[in-house]
């Protein structure tokens, strides 16, 4: 008696539409797991959704994430949001977006007053020294699997060298790049509309099941998704609504405590920084830094590298070091609170402003970006801004691998530009064998995310005793 075995791999029908509590527990998942910046958090996506749930298709996943892309804010946060919004309307979006956030604020609080109360917490960085360790590894397997997907060509390779050399070498804006690699592919739609099209599931990807579409792909076909449909009335309610949940406790807060008073500083600078903040967090940090120590006075000289490496240390984004300027701020000028009280208020606020507009980009634009998906010059302008993506991707995977194996890090510059290179002498044994060691787990074993993760963090707990 024989048995045919039709694996998941070969089963182009999606499963069925994931309950509401269904996806709650996943995005709860996501939210714990997302360490190592966006590349990571995009990676564990791409992960959980569109290989092992097939939730999402590929191509809906990555035109979701182009829109991200060019929004201001952290674009993992927001593809959550808008994944988790095409699934289950506002609510399931709201969700998505909380709990992808929700862990990294709680860690990033309770680290902000043990920061205020004992300064640094060498047992904590030593226990994640191998969680971040172990998102090298993450990460390298993100840049793999994009790649493969999204550099279908050539012109395309070509796209994502010269995207990772304009920010790694010559430190362009974010924004510039997305804006060069857009104005390529709607100029390549016309001249070789070939090299932009759409796929990445063919080839050698092929009956791999990556082409498979997505439970949203479906539901999407036989018309479920009304609430993706653009309208100009659910636009007007989305501001009406997002507007003022966003700034209504910034102007509250100026009517009651003056235009002087730190929490509408806090309020009005960080709402600022939510609109500017393309490229994510290293785009701005510099600017932020020099505001909060030489403007307003929130913090001392180096506690904004400090403030980083606590938020590299927790899940979700990196923009959350904003909290923990946020938590200072209002910590040494508590007004009428005490000081402990008056952190977890600025820290709740700085969150609160940081992360209420990436809910009315979303559900604002992402029903006009679903209306364009078959716009060929739009999917060519897309197709070229994901292979861009994949060289700031990797750049940022750099940036992440040299802070994490080396202690030291300084700027080549020739003619005022130059690449970041690594002081080769201050190399952390322990980040390099941990790193190694969970390649080996994750590419050779298959070991799973969760258990190398945990076994990383416990390696270098242990490994901070025998000492640097």
């Amino acid at each position: 008696m024989t048995t045919t075995i039709v694996t998941p791999a070969t089963d182009t029908h999606p499963p069925a539409r994931p309950s509401f509590a269904e996806a709650a527990r996943v995005w709860a998942k996501i939210g714990l797991l997302s360490f190592g910046g966006p590349a990571g958090q995009i990676a564990l996506m791409h992960r959980m959704l569109v290989e092992e749930r097939a939730w999402v298709g590929e191509q809906r996943f990555l035109h979701a994430l182009n829109y991200c892309m060019l929004l201001p804010g952290p674009e993992a946060q927001q593809l959550a949001t808008y994944l988790g919004w095409l699934m289950h309307r506002t609510a399931g979006g709201l969700v998505a977006g909380i709990l992808f956030v929700l862990p990294g604020a709680l860690v990033m609080l309770c680290l902000s007053i043990l920061y205020a109360m004992f300064g640094n917490l060498p047992l904590a960085a030593a226990a994640f020294l191998g969680i971040k360790a172990a998102v090298l590894a993450v990460v390298v397997e993100a840049l793999l699997r994009l790649g493969r997907r999204a550099l279908r060509n050539r012109v395309l390779v070509g796209i994502a060298a010269a995207a990772f050399v304009a920010i790694y070498v010559l430190d362009l804006a974010f924004p510039l790049i997305v804006l060069g690699a857009a104005a390529v592919g709607w100029l390549g739609s016309r001249i070789r509309p070939a090299a932009f099209q759409g796929g990445g599931g063919h080839g050698k990807a092929a009956g791999t099941g990556q082409d498979r579409p997505g439970v949203v792909d479906v539901m999407f076909d036989r018309g479920e998704l009304e609430h993706a449909r653009p309208s100009r009335r659910r636009s007007l309610r989305v501001i009406t609504i997002w507007v003022p949940v966003w700034l209504g406790p910034v102007l509250l807060l100026w009517a009651l405590a003056g235009p002087a008073s730190v929490w509408t500083e806090i309020g009005r600078f960080f709402s600022m920084m939510a609109v500017v903040t393309f490229g994510g967090a290293y785009a701005v940090l510099a600017y932020v830094a020099q505001a909060a120590v030489d403007t307003f006075g929130w913090l001392a000289p180096g506690e904004m590298v400090d403030g980083l490496g606590l938020a590299e240390t927790t899940p979700g984004p990196l923009i959350m070091v904003l909290q923990f300027v946020g938590f200072l701020a209002a910590f040494r000028d508590p007004g009428p609170f005490d000081p402990l009280t008056a952190g977890c208020l600025g820290a709740l606020l700085t969150t609160w402003v940081t992360f209420a507009p990436c809910f009315l980009w979303i559900f604002l634009g992402a029903p006009y970006v679903e209306a364009l998906r078959g716009n060929r010059a739009l999917t060519a302008t897309l197709s070229a801004i994901t292979a861009a993506v994949v060289g700031v991707v990797l750049n940022l995977a750099l940036w992440f691998s040299l802070h994490v194996l080396f202690r030291d890090v300084r700027e080549v510059s020739i003619l005022g530009v130059g690449p970041d290179l690594p002081v080769l002498t201050t190399l952390d044994w322990r980040a390099a064998v941990l790193a190694t060691a969970a390649m080996l787990a994750i590419f050779r074993f298959k070991v799973g995310l969760v258990p190398t993760l945990a076994a990383c963090g416990a390696a270098g707990l242990l490994l901070s005793i025998v000492g640097p």
